[in-house]
Order: structure tokens, then sequence, then C-alpha cells
């Protein structure tokens, strides 16, 4: 399918790993230009090239720690000089990990998931949002988490903080709808991305047996699916780029789950 991305400009904060890479890839794909945000330059380097490699006209990558608005301005203020001022997509992929169970929590371990998880993102939006608004047209598009809706006492943080990425997420698209900006979460369920995966082996699962994956999913966080294996980071790539696309013209303040389906109870 032709998301009409041919010539758009795209941020993919956390764009190097996991749902973020694949959401990237599939911008490239579709004729994009591309730029990733991220703090490890060898996985910067090798993302470009594989965005170069795809198909994006023009692929960036710029060293950033979005727990600092500094970074973060800065960044997107090289964004704007090397693409005329304007940005038509801007993607929030960072998770803050997993944490642990309440009680293990400190101060400065809350914090620290509020500050990656949401805080990220809101700094990553407020310095896109004068390069969105100059553009034709604009999409933002959060990666949220299922566990909003089905709780487990050791994400307690990691849940908080996607939580408020959901609701500052609905807030957005009602006060930048006046300027045609869409703005919506995409929630994965279970994915095996790097940081799932080295859970898996510290508890002696198979990282790349999906199967096995969820069994050990339901097992240790009562999150089980219909579909009976863990997701692939690849398979969520496409959703984030539909919902960023021009494809998408009138969904805006959704929350899309893709999760191997599930009641949420």
């Amino acid at each position: 399918m032709d998301l009409g991305l041919a010539g758009a400009k795209a941020v993919v904060q956390g764009g190097t790993q996991g749902m973020g890479r694949s959401a990237a890839e599939c911008f490239a794909a579709d004729g994009a230009n591309v730029a990733v945000l991220a703090r490890t330059q060898a996985d910067i380097d090798a993302t470009v090239a594989r965005l170069l490699e795809l198909g994006a006209p023009d692929a960036v990558g710029l060293r950033a720690d979005i727990t600092s608005y500094e970074e973060v301005r800065a960044a997107f203020a090289q964004i704007g000089e090397r693409w005329g001022g304007e940005l038509n997509i801007l993607v929030n992929a960072t998770g803050p990990g997993a944490g642990g169970p309440f009680e293990q929590l400190t101060d400065d371990d809350w914090q620290a998931m509020i500050d990656l998880g949401a805080m990220g993102m809101i700094r990553c939006v407020r310095a896109a949002l004068p390069l969105l608004r100059a553009a034709g047209w604009a999409r933002i598009v959060n990666v949220s988490a299922h566990s909003t809706k089905r709780q487990s006492p050791g994400l307690v943080a990691y849940t908080a903080a996607k939580a408020m990425v959901t609701s500052v997420t609905k807030n957005l698209s009602q006060s930048l709808a006046p300027d045609e900006i869409l703005v919506n979460t995409v929630s994965p369920g279970s994915f095996a991305t790097e940081n799932f995966k080295g859970w898996a082996r510290s508890v002696g699962i198979d990282p790349d047996d999906l199967y096995a994956c969820m069994r050990g999913i339901e097992e240790h966080f009562g999150h089980p699916a219909y579909l009976p294996r863990a997701g692939d980071p690849d398979e969520i790539g496409p959703v984030i780029a539909f919902v960023a696309s021009r494809r998408n013209s009138y969904m805006t303040g959704a929350d899309i789950n893709v999760d191997g389906g599930s009641d949420f109870t």
C-alpha cells in the first residue's frame, strides 16, 4: 500500500531499535526522509545506512539524550535547518524499562521512569511543534503500552509513565486539532524487543522462540493474548507508519492496540 509518504519528513525518537526502527524502515521504504534520535552512535550509523538502502532520499541520525531539553531542542534545530523548517511526522518510541514491584522502587526510580518514558516524549513534541505547524500536513504518534489497561505489580512505574503518555496524547489531539495535526497513540502488547529479550534470557526463556516468550509472559506477568505467541517488532512498524501517514486523514485522539488479542480484564 502506498502510504503517500514520498518526500515526507519524519523523525523517529528511539528509532534505532525495536518498534521505532521498524517504523523508521517503513517510512524509508515508502520514500520518506527519516531522522532518528538515539544515544548510541554505532546504532545510529547502522540504522542510517539501512534507511538509505531501503530508499530514503535523505536519512540522518542525531545523538540526543531525551532527558535533556537542551539536547532535544538542539537536535530539532538541526533537523529544521536540514529540511527547510518543516516536519510532517514525529514518532516517539522510547520506552522507560520495566522497573520492579512498588516496594522496591525509590523516588529516583520513579523519577527516572517518568523522565525517560513520558517527559522525553513531551520534550520532543515541544521542540518539534514549530516544524510540524509549518508543514502542509503533520502527524504525531506516541508509543504507549497495553499494560495501561492490564495492570501488573512488576510494571507499576512503567505503566504509570505510559499512562501519562496516553493521557497527554489524548489532550494534544484536542489542542492541536485546529492546526489539523493528528495525534494518536499505538499501544503494543508483548513484543520481543531487545529489552524484552534480555529479560527472557534472565529467566531461562529462548528469546527467539515467540511461543515460549508468550508462555513466559503469561506465567510471570499474567498477560496472555489470544494469539499463542509474542509479537515481532517488525509487525508493529507498519501500524505506526499507517497512523503517521497521509492515508490516516481523520483518526486523532485514538489509542490503537496491537497486542495479539486481549479483553483487558
